[in-house]
């Protein structure tokens, strides 16, 4: 039997948005963990190099886009999983709200924190700490925010296969880690075995990486950053497709 209607309808998904968003407002410490995590992430990382700034300037750019992705996809995750668990998902779905709205409004939703996010994030390294740029630092902005997102659209997917918040957290290494070994943070890809350097040619935060690169040295924009912001704006849309398919009814 249906559980809502299909078609995806812009009021309802903003709905949905305004509800999540009402409940993170009541959770101070998700809006600490969103907002003032990766600053203060960025800053420690800043004075840890404080002898060589030239470091700073290598993977500081990287890490801002690598810091909302891991923040989104932990908070977003364990938010999801608490309303499966409490049966607030099951009651919303016996509502006449597709799963696109209920999707929609939960992406719009972190979507909207994911912003505040990034600018806090940018404006810090930039106009505080110093991150020294060749590129437009509202390019840096927008990848950013796309890695902020794709995080989200991770996070609800994910969510689907775990039965507790502590099983939400254990996707982590499975899904993050990996990525954040092979994505050129820690050596160039092209220096990796050639069968590690093919798999990071499909995993999305390579292509968050390579963008915040490319921004770095290029001073303009460039035919690989449109290629990277593509690979991961089409990957957060394709997760959130996925998290969409596999949102479901615990119960007949």
């Amino acid at each position: 039997m249906s559980t809502g209607t299909s078609a995806l309808a812009p009021a309802r998904a903003l709905a949905t948005a305004a509800r999540v968003l009402r409940q993170l407002r009541h959770d101070p410490r998700t809006i600490a963990l969103l907002l003032v995590v990766p600053a203060l992430m960025i800053t420690l990382l800043r004075y840890v190099f404080d002898g060589s700034p030239g470091t700073f300037d290598t993977i500081g750019a990287s890490l801002l886009g690598v810091f909302p992705l891991i923040t989104m996809f932990l908070v977003t995750s364990i938010a999801t999983l608490r309303e499966r668990t409490s049966g607030t998902l099951e009651r919303l779905l016996a509502m006449p709200l597709g799963k696109g709205d209920l999707i929609a409004g939960y992406a719009l939703a972190f979507g909207a924190v994911a912003v505040v996010q990034s600018l806090l994030a940018t404006a810090l390294s930039v106009w505080v700490l110093g991150l020294d740029v060749v590129g437009s630092p509202w390019l840096l902005l927008l990848v950013a925010l796309l890695d902020a997102l794709l995080g989200t659209a991770l996070g609800l997917f994910v969510s689907a296969f775990a039965a507790s918040e502590f099983q939400a957290v254990q996707f982590m290494p499975a899904v993050i880690f990996p990525q954040l070994l092979l994505c050129g943070l820690f050596t160039p890809r092209d220096h990796m075995h050639p069968a590690l350097e093919a798999l990071s040619d499909v995993l999305p935060m390579s292509y968050a990486v390579d963008g915040m690169n490319q921004i770095l040295s290029h001073p303009d924009v460039t035919a690989d950053f449109y290629r990277d912001v593509l690979v991961v704006a089409g990957s957060a849309l394709l997760v959130l497709g996925l998290g969409a398919a596999t949102l479901r009814r615990r119960t007949a």
